[in-house]
């Protein structure tokens, strides 16, 4: 009996192959994912875990071009960096042992003014980018709108995920989706196994295609469009969704085609699938280089322009990267990215950053022409940092100068 194997499926299955023996010859054990969203890992068993994230899941590789953005070495190198936090004072080396950072970068004008490696990681490492991923997703919706497979960012999203017909998602926007102001019930406890967050973590253990969006389609509604923000990286698979069927290619091709190549990317990435040769997971589960990361950041940074090429609308990272009013209130969060909440002629105002649990950071300062990212390990995955990021990210980008 023969059996015909999709060229897609193919490449995940050579990718699970080619990594898992990577990681078996670096002898380096890992834990489960349930494990990384109860918060029960150890401290050496975490670290080697969110670097082989791919060991998880299947996943579907992002493939970088053969032109590499080059990030040389700033004039003036970071050397000394203190600030106030909470009332106390630190440095850099404060911020990194305390907020158990093991990887930190920072590029001022597209230079590297420090770069520096911890616990094992280095410039080859691939590290989980959690919920910062949710900044791409929204940036490939950015870019389907440039490329016209998505009419208008006011589009419902039943357009285009037509299993979501009849469901809370009827009258839901992009806009609305990208903001998390659907409407739609949704609990993000990551450590309560019984939360929306986990059923959905559930689903994507059980690599059943289709499943997440079931879990998606019956949700009920919490109130109307556009009226309540409510944090929920379900919203952001079904973004994926909305994406993958007005491109009509898997998210990953997608980014590889309109951002890693264009961009300047140097490795390749991986991204998490909700099943073999299934749709990628569009909130968490991309893995790449500390570098690669900057490189995005960069990209955010220029408005969406790589090279000489528009790949975002005009306006788009303004748009994307600040505060929104949503039932009346002003709520610091853009299109699936975070502004800061700074008082003007304050060195944080106009950033914006793309945010993951456990302390996984890309920080963009447009005005400042700074690019900060940071790894850490922290404890738990909320709540645990000893040192307000925001006040080491300004405190770096003076530092810059």
């Amino acid at each position: 009996m023969t059996f015909k194997v999709s060229a897609s499926l193919a490449t995940a299955l050579l990718v699970a192959c080619m990594f898992t023996q990577q990681t078996v010859s670096a002898a380096e054990n890992i834990g489960s994912v349930t494990q990384v969203y109860d918060g029960t890992l150890t401290s050496d068993i975490q670290v080697n875990t969110f670097r082989h994230i791919e060991r998880l899941f299947p996943v579907r590789v992002v493939k970088h071009g053969p032109n590499v953005l080059a990030l040389p070495p700033a004039a003036k190198p970071l050397t000394k960096v203190e600030f106030s936090s909470g009332g106390k004072t630190y440095d850099l080396i404060d911020y990194m042992a305390l907020n158990r950072v093991t990887a930190l970068l920072v590029l001022k004008d597209g230079k590297i003014a420090y770069e520096d490696y911890e616990m094992g990681n280095t410039e080859k490492t691939r590290w989980m980018s959690m919920s910062m991923v949710k900044s791409i997703t929204s940036s490939l919706m950015g870019a389907a709108i440039q490329d016209g497979h998505i009419k208008s960012i006011d589009d419902p999203v039943t357009k285009y995920v037509g299993k979501l017909q009849g469901s809370a998602y009827d009258g839901v926007s992009i806009r609305y989706l990208l903001q998390m102001a659907s409407g739609v019930k949704w609990d993000e406890t990551y450590t309560n196994p019984a939360s929306d967050r986990r059923r959905m973590l559930d689903a994507q253990i059980a690599q059943h295609p289709g499943a997440i969006m079931d879990l998606m389609a019956k949700l009920p509604r919490a109130g109307a469009p556009g009226t309540i923000w409510n944090y929920s990286t379900g919203e952001t698979f079904v973004a994926g969704a909305v994406v993958r069927a007005a491109v009509g290619r898997p998210l990953a091709e997608y980014l590889s085609e309109r951002i890693w190549t264009k961009a300047g990317m140097e490795s390749d990435a991986t991204w998490w699938l909700e099943s073999p040769d299934g749709l990628e997971i569009g909130g968490s589960g991309l893995s790449a280089t500390l570098r690669d990361y900057a490189r995005f950041g960069l990209f955010l940074m220029n408005g969406g322009v790589a090279g000489d090429e528009r790949i975002l609308p005009v306006g788009w990272v303004r748009d994307a990267g600040s505060s929104k009013t949503i039932g009346g209130k002003v709520v610091d969060y853009g299109y699936m990215i975070w502004p800061f909440s700074a008082s003007p002629g304050s060195t944080n105002q106009g950033a914006f950053q793309a945010l993951g649990i456990y302390g996984q950071h890309i920080y963009v300062n447009p005005r400042e022409h700074v690019v900060i990212v940071v790894w850490s390990a922290l404890p738990k995955p909320t709540g645990k940092e000893v040192i307000a990021d925001e006040d080491f990210f300004a405190a770096a980008t003076v530092a810059a100068r």
